[in-house]
């Protein structure tokens, strides 16, 4: 079946046809995990520095997503009231069991920790440390048939000196407490690098641990598998790029349907896009999955750029993840995010009717890349427009909002008070670019992303715009895409005003 353009926006997977086109989206929630709860499918992806985090996808069909909810309001520790790139959580599991949703997470700097609730939309538990330590990451739960219950990770290098590594640890049933040290089942680092992201599964008297290695860009999804939870595994590549052109297929969830259809959700590293997820069709041989399908006849399978949907009866319709968000409810949209914990404070709907009142934060530090106060939304498409209006309302010089492009490198479309009045500013990594004074508080600013990451700034109105002449091109970030939002900032010291933003539009590349 042939490649659909990646221009469209918004991206929409299902064809309509009873086909989909991967990705199922084209938005950065990396490292997915998901699970079937009767006749709903609940993905949850990791978030990193950004709050609320862990978010929280509902599907009928494994194809339409909608974000319903985020498990973690703020990072459980005080660190995170400063920017932290790259840190925060990182690959989570969920899982059900005993009547309740449980979410495993590491904090890279801290340990890994659980999380509950009886709904996946509803409200989850405080998160409590199950195991301390720093580079213990990508937690899987796992209950066996005989009531024992284990805990199975891996390391990241960068904060504990170890990698390669998958360790399952004997837990007690209600995850309150880690009873030994277990054992490494697996580390075969010249075959497998970078192995990390376990999930366990039993079939058929096996235990399987579905895990990625080789790396984010260039890696593949291995299974392991043994009659024992604690070995010893064999191990079999399953899925990997082969002539196809998605690199890095691998970590993700597999999903057994009641009929026998399986499934398996994985990323794909997108560059400044972030980690994308795709839907690949799962067959069993010689008790080993195959995903995707081999095209080049290896053994090895590879993934599909557009296939059959699921065979989950009932109509499903099209959905995607909102993007577009008019400010006219009392509360923000679940798309948005923060670039560090946040305080409800910083904003506010009750102060202006359909405005959405950004309070200016105080700048603390000199590069915004580091800004906690950031409001920012993922990347939806490969190419898109944003636009936006707002209302500055100043208390002193340096105070400015505007727009936000956020990756490796950031540009700012914004207001600024000066000691003479107000201008319209272009900056790029903190650096003036364009200046103009402007004779109004009241603005129109826009933002077109092209296919690539070109990013071509206008202020304006209507079908008057006047495009900004400097280039810029977004990047990812460390470890996530690159993010487009809004931001109120003043001064560390003296008085602070605020912005009312109208709207904030997404719609196709102009």
């Amino acid at each position: 079946m042939p490649e659909t353009s990646h221009s469209n926006y918004p991206w929409i997977s299902d064809q309509a046809d009873g086909t989909y086109k991967n990705p199922v989206l084209y938005a950065d929630y990396s490292d997915p995990d998901v699970i079937q709860h009767g006749d709903d499918f609940y993905m949850i992806s990791s978030s990193f520095n950004c709050t609320p985090g862990l978010p929280v996808l509902h599907s009928r069909d494994l194809v339409n997503w909608k974000l319903i909810n985020h498990a973690v309001k703020n990072l459980p520790h005080p660190r995170y009231e400063e920017f932290h790139s790259g840190s925060g959580i990182w690959a989570p599991s969920i899982r059900f069991h005993q009547g309740l949703f449980w979410i495993f997470f590491p904090m890279v700097e801290d340990g890994i920790y659980v999380t509950t609730a009886k709904d996946p939309a509803g409200t989850w538990s405080e998160p409590r440390l199950v195991l301390a330590g720093k580079g213990l990451i990508d937690p899987c739960p796992f209950w066996d048939e005989d009531g024992q219950a284990y805990l199975v990770h891996a390391y990241a290098r960068s904060r504990s000196g170890l990698r390669d590594k998958i360790h399952v640890r004997p837990m007690s049933p209600d995850a309150t407490k880690i009873l030994g040290d277990g054992k490494i089942v697996f580390e075969e680092p010249e075959r497998h690098p970078y192995m990390e992201g376990p999930k366990v599964h039993k079939k058929n008297g096996w235990y399987y641990i579905f895990a990625p290695a080789g790396g984010v860009p260039q890696g593949w999804q291995a299974v392991l598998r043994s009659r024992h939870i604690y070995g010893p595994y064999e191990d079999k590549i399953v899925l990997e790029k082969g002539k196809t052109p998605i690199n890095g297929p691998h970590q993700g969830a597999l999903i057994e349907l009641a009929h026998g259809e399986d499934w398996f959700l994985h990323f794909q590293d997108a560059g400044l896009y972030g980690r994308i997820v795709h839907l690949q069709p799962v067959t069993w041989k010689d008790g080993w999955p195959r995903m995707g399908i081999d095209f080049d006849g290896n053994g090895v399978g590879e993934p599909v750029a557009r296939w059959n949907k699921p065979s989950i009866p009932g109509k499903h319709a099209i959905e995607t993840p909102a993007t577009t968000d008019e400010f006219d409810g009392p509360t923000l949209g679940r798309q948005w995010q923060w670039n560090a914990n946040h305080r409800d404070n910083w904003i506010s709907f009750s102060e202006r009717k359909n405005q959405l009142r950004f309070f200016s934060q105080p700048k603390k530090k000199a590069d915004l890349l580091h800004v906690p106060s950031l409001l920012l939304q993922k990347f939806p498409a490969r190419a898109f427009t944003v636009e936006t209006a707002l209302e500055f309302t100043a208390r002193q010089p340096g105070e400015q909002a505007g727009l936000i492009v956020v990756g490796r490198a950031h540009a700012t479309l914004a207001l600024r008070q000066a000691n003479d009045g107000t201008n319209l500013v272009f900056q790029i990594a903190n650096e003036d670019r364009w200046t103009q004074a402007i004779a109004t508080t009241s603005v129109h600013l826009r933002v077109t992303v092209r296919d690539g990451g070109a990013c071509r700034f206008a202020c304006g109105e209507g079908k008057s715009w006047t495009e900004i002449p400097v280039d810029f091109t977004a990047e990812q970030a460390e470890w996530i895409g690159a993010r487009v939002g809004i931001y109120s900032l003043a001064p560390a010291n003296g008085p602070t005003g605020f912005t009312d933003f109208a709207y904030f539009r997404f719609s196709g590349p102009i």
